[in-house]
């Protein structure tokens, strides 16, 4: 298999054409593994790669095909996780090197439920270390490096999962998500990242980082990929995601901010997603004007929540391994020893005004659509970007219009809508209301095939 052929391939398609006996798992996990191979070493989109365990698997996947055995949507499609989430026998550093050497003897749950469905993992991605940061600038195992311009970061904290994607190293990964941490690289690599409604996807096995507010869930090229994947990983019965996309959207209402999600955004970033907001009134839903007055407070809200409960869990190995950890997590771990409960709970409670005004949104409109990020991919290195006079912190700007959602705790997916001059990716969110996935994912599938920049690959 070339790599031209590998890279125009989607997981659904690949799992199709394995079913079909057009193309062996061996086959298609010998070609990953040859572009892995060739790619991680300036990419650093992979912290460990399981090349052997990988062949033993598809080896063992295509002699089931031989018996007429079926493991499911998933058999023998290669894919990756993102080194937070436990895999037995491997070790799982969360990307960093407190954890280096860790070794679990258990899966993690959503792991579990790859290998049931049959899928091949090939790899551990890269992260920024405990899912503290939004570049993927890794003291440890190195930048990841996005796709479209090796110079500019891939996002985080699941950039190695969104570089690996977009590069066709695997059909697909699991990310996590605390404040846009699987939307954002998402949306700066070109790629599909689904953060589903909270609790959806289980936690157990994936290290913490807010447990209030951590998110498990996919990263693929394709919103069919996604749906595929999100069903299954989640957690008891759920719908038939990828039946949901039927490409009817007529009526369906789209809440648009009036103010707040337009704030302070690039104006490629802005005029390709007001693009795609006339796209998809073309293709029949109805535009309705939304205002969500207390997403300016996530900020202090976020900061509070995070930090104390980042703190709880690290508290033990800050006192105990402290030189271990990068300056630049460690710096953010340590201000959590001094948010006080008083704050904290007054965060929790300012969350749940968050919550209520969402709540009210979605009785309105179906869903709400605004950038994913308000920029472009940053250079490796930049830490601020500037507003004419106003110089605003480069994780507040990525994480301005994820945050919320988080807070919310409700469903959100980030997919491409377009490219700057320069040929960086453009992401637009679509989040909806509490188990509101289906209509999420039917909204992205049509916009998505109706304009499918998923088809623009890197030229890597």
């Amino acid at each position: 298999m070339t790599d031209d052929e590998l890279k125009n391939l989607t997981l659904t398609q690949a799992a199709q054409l394995i079913r079909r006996k057009k193309i062996s798992p061996v086959e298609l996990t010998e070609a990953v593994l040859g572009r892995m191979d060739r790619l991680n070493e300036r990419m650093r989109a992979f912290i460990t790669i399981t090349a052997d365990s990988a062949m033993d698997a598809a080896r063992a996947a295509e002699r089931r095909i031989k018996a007429g055995r079926d493991l499911g949507p998933l058999h023998g499609v290669p894919m990756s996780v993102k080194d937070l989430y436990d895999t037995r026998g491997i070790r799982t550093t969360a990307g960093s090197q407190v954890f280096a050497e860790r070794v679990p003897t258990e899966d993690a749950a959503a792991v579990r439920k790859l290998k049931l469905a049959g899928a091949v993992l090939i790899g551990k991605t890269n992260m920024h270390e405990f899912a503290f940061g939004v570049t993927t600038v890794n003291p440890h195992y190195g930048a990841a490096r996005n796709p479209w311009d090796l110079n500019r970061v891939s996002g985080g904290s699941s950039g190695g999962s969104a570089s690996a994607v977009a590069l066709s190293m695997g059909f697909g990964s699991l990310g996590s998500d605390t404040g846009g941490s699987i939307r954002i690289p998402a949306a700066l690599c070109g790629i599909v990242g689904l953060k589903p409604t909270y609790g959806m996807v289980s936690l157990e096995g994936v290290l913490p980082l807010s447990a209030s507010l951590d998110h498990a869930g996919p990263m693929a090229q394709t919103v069919e990929d996604a749906a595929l994947l999100l069903g299954v990983i989640a957690r008891g019965k759920v719908p038939n995601y990828t039946k949901a996309l039927t490409g009817k959207i007529k009526g369906i209402k789209v809440g648009v901010p009036g103010s707040y999600f337009f704030d302070r955004v690039s104006p490629e970033v802005e005029s390709a997603v007001r693009a795609g907001l006339k796209r998809l009134e073309k293709l029949g839903v109805r535009l309705v004007e939304v205002d969500m007055p207390t997403a300016r407070l996530q900020g202090q809200i976020f900061r509070d929540i995070v930090a104390s409960e980042a703190y709880f869990w690290h508290e033990r190995y800050l006192k105990t391994q402290g030189e271990n950890y990068g300056a630049d997590v460690r710096e953010r771990l340590e201000f959590g020893s001094r948010v006080l409960y008083v704050d904290y709970a007054r965060a929790q409670r300012a969350r749940g005004v968050i919550k209520m005004e969402c709540d009210a949104i979605f009785d309105a409109v179906d869903v709400m659509i605004t950038p994913t990020v308000p920029i472009a991919a940053p250079g490796i290195g930049e830490s601020t970007a500037q507003w004419g006079e106003v110089t605003e912190q480069l994780g507040s700007t990525l994480t301005r219009f994820t945050r919320p959602f988080n807070l919310a705790g409700l469903p959100a997916i980030s997919i491409p809508c377009g490219f700057t001059a320069g040929g960086l990716p453009i992401g637009m969110q679509i989040a909806g209301r509490a188990m509101g996935e289906s209509t999420v994912l039917r909204v992205a599938h049509a916009y998505e095939q109706s304009m499918p920049w998923f088809k623009r690959r890197p030229i890597i």
